[in-house]
């Protein structure tokens, strides 16, 4: 949907010839004024040569704006500007229709070049987990963000049923794939998985914004508190030969290794939330990682290795004794 809305923006002013208010681009696009001085923001922090002058007779207005061809817009700017809006385009059909009537207005030297950005990009969403698919929640959250609509969600954390919670939608992050809502709640802003989100539900009200709130600083510092607590513990074990890259995988960038040993099995030290929590991780690589330390984790290990004995020694159907209760900290992170 923004991308739809960049590419209008960028025709309105090239098309007006003159300074427009953030007012009267919000009432062509049919959106908020904050909104649309948003997105106008976004345009000018892309290399769009898009401007603002205060005062009175102020306004934003685009270099070279009163030609038709949109010339005022370098080479690498238009590249800028497909780039921005070419993953968006590939599937949403109206977005693709603005981008060929911009086409169109480019000179044909210029041509080329932004058809080859706009190709650079595309956003699948089909899910090959044959997970249910969040692009339904991740369209309604997006847009009640930009029409600034309070919200009233479902919300299932691991292994836990879902639970509904009023939120004030600020903006949506993704990282390494993931997407989360940025949300001020009763407790303060929260980040919230979109893959996670059961329900949305407008209440009717408009959305509250904090104060002189920007999305990528609260972005920061909320990643930066859920990167300490993905952090808080640090275990050490040595692996057999051949099991770096499975370590990897389980763990990503939170191993080091240290020195391997004369029988070829590798010392190492990994992070997590918690000692209870590697160790699960851990688990299914069997004897072909030990744990040394701290002994949490190794207590944790021989929990589940006694658990697993105990369900499966006797073959299909036997009753096995009665689970423990986990440890406390042995539920993966959110």
């Amino acid at each position: 949907m923004r991308a739809d809305r960049l590419v209008a923006a960028l025709l309105f002013l090239q098309s007006t010839r003159r300074r427009v208010t953030a007012a009267e681009l919000a009432a062509e696009l049919g959106v908020s004024e904050r909104t649309a001085r948003r997105d106008l923001e976004a345009l000018a922090a892309a290399g769009i040569p898009v401007y603002s002058q205060a005062g009175q007779g102020g306004g934003w207005s685009l270099v070279g704006g009163a030609r038709t061809d949109l010339s005022g817009l370098t080479a690498p700017e238009i590249r800028e500007l497909f780039l921005l809006t070419g993953p968006d385009a590939d599937a949403n059909p109206q977005t693709r229709t603005a981008l060929r009537k911009l086409v169109r207005a480019l000179p044909a030297p210029l041509r080329e070049g932004a058809e080859a950005a706009a190709r650079a990009g595309i956003a699948d969403g089909t899910d090959w987990t044959g997970a249910e698919t969040e692009e339904a929640q991740l369209a309604a959250l997006q847009r009640a963000v930009v029409d600034e609509r309070e919200l009233r969600i479902g919300y299932a954390r691991p292994g836990g049923e879902p639970r509904e919670r009023t939120v004030q939608p600020l903006g949506i992050a993704a990282k390494s794939g993931v997407r989360y809502l940025l949300a001020d709640t009763a407790d303060g802003l929260r980040t919230f998985r979109v893959g996670r989100v059961t329900s949305v539900a407008e209440t009717g009200a408009t959305a509250v914004r904090p104060e002189g709130f920007d999305l990528t600083t609260a972005w920061r510092a909320l990643a930066a508190r859920m990167e300490d607590r993905l952090v808080a513990a640090t275990v050490r074990g040595r692996a057999a030969p051949g099991t770096g890259s499975v370590l990897e995988g389980l763990l990503g960038g939170r191993i080091r290794y240290g020195e391997r040993a004369p029988d070829g099995w590798t010392a190492f030290e990994a992070d997590g939330p918690s000692p209870e929590v590697i160790a699960a991780r851990l688990a299914g690589l069997g004897a072909r990682v030990e744990l040394l330390d701290p002994p949490a984790a190794r207590t944790a290990l021989a929990r589940i290795g006694a658990e697993l004995t105990s369900l499966y020694e006797g073959g299909p159907g036997t009753p096995a004794a009665p689970p423990r209760a986990p440890a406390r900290g042995a539920t993966p992170p959110g």
